[in-house]
């Protein structure tokens, strides 16, 4: 799950691969690929790399025929990944100066962070396509995502005003705004996300008050800590002083897996069909 106190760090700038690029075309593809970014993982098997890869990161839970290993992406070491003889590492961040320390091995490195967008979330599938030679794969399932989003967008409904919703990273009510990758979703499904006022650092990830929440009165409550710290509607529902809520009066309170809603991958479809589903129900009410 990529929490608040990650995101900062994993938002760096995108890095070209660690090999000159008249170099990269002839070079022979990858056939050992050591992932260290969940999101990067379930983009290499969705685009048809999968057989490529030889080793992914400790917080790489899907797809289940990943290689897990105790690799960590977050505190890379580069001695313990070049034991796995890679010719291509994907990181989301440069953590340990991992970068460096693999080009040195003589390692290629591609760096994906966080993406803000869907056009970037795009991208970094197409980036890992011509990578691995699976551009034609990476093509097809860029042109799927956009098929079923459109689709999703155009099925929930726009009342006015907008409903409201707040979207929860974790207990300590600590959320993400429209500026984040999460919050461009919600927009995109017509929401009006209550973590924007609140957001005076500029951050993306405020974290709001009780009383707060309270008084923004959301429609839509949605739980991305079900996984890590266990919050499920009915535990919201006996929040004190939650009881007056709009989304707790009417059922408006939805979890959803911490993978899906933390990762900009290919699931990103399942989150927002889940959050439509939800608006649909709310906003008929």
């Amino acid at each position: 799950m990529v929490t608040v106190r990650t995101a900062g760090a994993l938002a760096l700038a995108l890095a070209l691969l660690v090999v000159p690029a008249a170099a990269a075309a002839h070079s022979p593809l990858p056939q050992r690929i050591v992932s260290l970014s969940p999101t990067a993982t379930e983009d290499l098997f969705a685009i048809g790399a999968g057989r490529q890869v030889v080793a992914v990161d400790n917080q790489s839970n899907y797809p289940a025929a990943a290689p897990r290993t105790k690799l960590s992406g977050y505190t890379p070491n580069a001695e313990a990944i070049a034991g796995y003889k890679p010719d291509l590492v994907v990181v989301s961040f440069d953590g340990n100066h991992v970068v460096e320390a693999l080009a040195k091995l003589h390692i290629p490195v591609l760096t994906e962070p966080t993406a803000s967008s869907l056009p970037q979330a795009y991208a970094q599938l197409r980036a890992l396509g011509r990578a691995t030679g699976h551009e034609t794969g990476a093509a097809r399932v860029v042109a799927r995502m956009q098929s079923q989003i459109k689709a999703i967008v155009k099925s929930v409904p726009r009342p006015s005003p907008a409903l409201r919703v707040y979207h929860e990273l974790e207990p300590d009510l600590y959320s993400a705004t429209s500026k984040t990758f999460i919050g461009r979703v919600y927009r995109m499904l017509g929401l009006d996300n209550i973590a924007d006022a609140a957001d005076k650092t500029g951050s993306g990830y405020p974290e709001l008050s009780a009383e707060y929440v309270v008084s923004a009165n959301p429609q839509l409550i949605v739980l991305a800590d079900t996984k890590c710290c266990g919050q499920t509607p009915a535990k919201v529902d006996k929040r004190a002083g939650w009881a007056t809520i709009s989304a707790v009066q009417n059922g408006g309170v939805i979890g959803v897996s911490d993978d899906i809603a933390s990762r900009w991958g290919p699931r990103v479809v399942d989150f927002m069909r889940v959050v439509a589903a939800a608006v649909r129900t709310v906003a008929a009410k």
